[in-house]
């Protein structure tokens, strides 16, 4: 548990002398503990407080870098249990397990599948991030060849292998590519440590069960290599779930040092759909980094789309720029359409306007990342909202008309909207997805009827 007030006091001095900056040690200990002021402005503290402050003001789950610096994925720091308590911070990586027993063409296929596992959604670029390499003839030259030509795709690697040559071998090549070395057990782990501690890379740690695991991660962390991933060592899903609550409810909550690290899962399941559900359950509760066997396309998505939901701030939507968007090439007579800012709003109505294969014009009003009926209902989509828009946006030097459409879930405040703009406001479908169609009869036959 964090330190308090009083369990800080109990530490200083005692000499109230007022060189902190305040006027008892008392009222320095509050500010200690509420992270506003730091104990180097004490100079009567001992080394025995310092040391202790600085280990309670430790994150309670390391952050810990993945890859190469300019390429790095950061992993654990996270804060709460529950999202919706501040927000989620370090997204899990995916990493797609590829076996090095195959001849090297087959091994170029399988990485150049892994690399066409990217995606955009709106607006945002998704992808598989790591790539698995897993020992299956216990050959180091072989492994560490397989490993060059990864990291020379600029894959960021997981080096997985319990024969501690073998992670050695390919460690050596790639140094300075910091690849996550798969797995410290109870039989290999004074070897597999040194290993990461003389190449500088991260660890996974593998315990039969969490007491395991814990005094594992105790003997290594003593050994100097600090940087670790725990994995329970559990492969069924219940297990593997309970297993991810436990150790973040003993890192937060308790502030359990020795399993204060991020922690990984393995996806095992075997029908394709299952290993979609199985993923996501542990995305959300709390994998920090994924481990697939080989994906489908629409597998990934799924995965990727999930996590992406999962990790944005409930408190920050995800938005676009307001103002003039537009969908192919229009011009003076193109439809013009009204939308929010929020980026999920926003895409969906774009890719339903391209749909129509008529290029139009997009007013996006800013309404905070709000949904059109969210927005709506808390009064931040309204005619005059839209009508300010409108106005600002420059539209109308860029149409001949004066007609825009607006969502029909907020078709009551067209009236309203008409007199403010003086723009004659055409109510679209309550969904999207009927623009295509709306666009071709409705906005054809409201020109005519101007």
């Amino acid at each position: 548990m964090p330190l308090t007030a009083l369990d800080i006091y109990k530490i200083l001095p005692k000499t109230n002398c007022g060189e902190c900056g305040f006027p008892t040690c008392l009222a320095f200990a509050m500010q200690l503990a509420t992270k506003k002021a730091a104990i180097d402005a004490c100079p009567y503290a001992s080394d025995d407080a310092k040391a202790t402050l600085a280990g309670a003001a430790a994150p309670p789950i390391r952050l810990v870098t993945i890859g190469p610096q300019d390429c790095s994925i950061g992993i654990g720091k996270e804060t709460v249990l529950f999202r919706h308590e501040e927000t989620f911070y370090h997204p899990p990586p995916i990493a797609v397990r590829v076996t090095t027993d195959r001849p090297p063409e087959d091994l170029r296929e399988a990485l150049a599948r892994v690399r066409a596992l990217e995606f955009e959604r709106v607006g945002q670029a998704l992808r598989v991030e790591i790539v698995a390499l897993e020992d299956a003839a216990g050959e180091p030259e072989r492994f560490a060849a397989a490993a060059t030509s990864a990291a020379e795709a600029g894959f960021v690697l997981m080096l997985m292998s319990e024969t501690p040559a073998v992670l050695d071998a390919a460690a050596a090549r790639m140094r300075q590519d910091r690849p996550l070395l798969y797995a410290a057990t109870e039989d290999n782990w004074q070897a597999v440590a040194q290993v990461a501690k003389t190449h500088k890379c991260p660890l996974a740690v593998r315990g039969r069960n969490l007491v395991a695991l814990a005094d594992l991660t105790a003997r290594i962390a003593a050994q100097g290599v600090t940087d670790l991933v725990l994995d329970s060592g559990a492969r069924d899903h219940a297990a593997t779930l309970q297993g991810l609550t436990q150790i973040r409810r003993l890192a937060l909550r308790k502030m359990f040092r020795p399993l204060g690290y991020p922690a990984l899962a393995f996806v095992t399941a075997r029908h394709p759909l299952d290993q979609v559900m199985q993923g996501t359950a542990y995305i959300g509760k709390y994998a920090a980094l994924l481990v697939t066997g080989e994906l489908e396309p629409w597998q990934a998505l799924a995965l990727v789309t999930a996590r992406q939901n999962i990790y944005t701030d409930p408190q920050k939507p995800i938005q676009v720029e307001a103002g003039i968007h537009t969908v192919g090439t229009p011009d003076e007579a193109s439809p013009v359409l009204v939308t929010t800012n929020f980026s999920l709003t926003y895409f969906t109505v774009e890719g339903d306007a391209e749909a129509s294969r008529a290029p139009a014009w997009i007013v996006v009003v800013n309404t905070e990342g709000q949904s059109v009926m969210t927005a709506w209902a808390a009064d931040k989509f309204n005619a005059e909202t839209i009508a300010k828009a409108i106005q600002e946006s420059g539209i109308a030097d860029r149409v001949t008309h004066r007609r825009a459409v607006i969502p029909g879930g907020v078709a009551a405040i067209s009236g309203k909207l008409e007199d403010l703009s003086g723009w004659q406001i055409l109510v679209g479908p309550r969904e999207s997805a009927g623009l295509p169609a709306f666009l071709r009869a409705q906005w054809k036959q409201a020109g005519v009827a101007a």
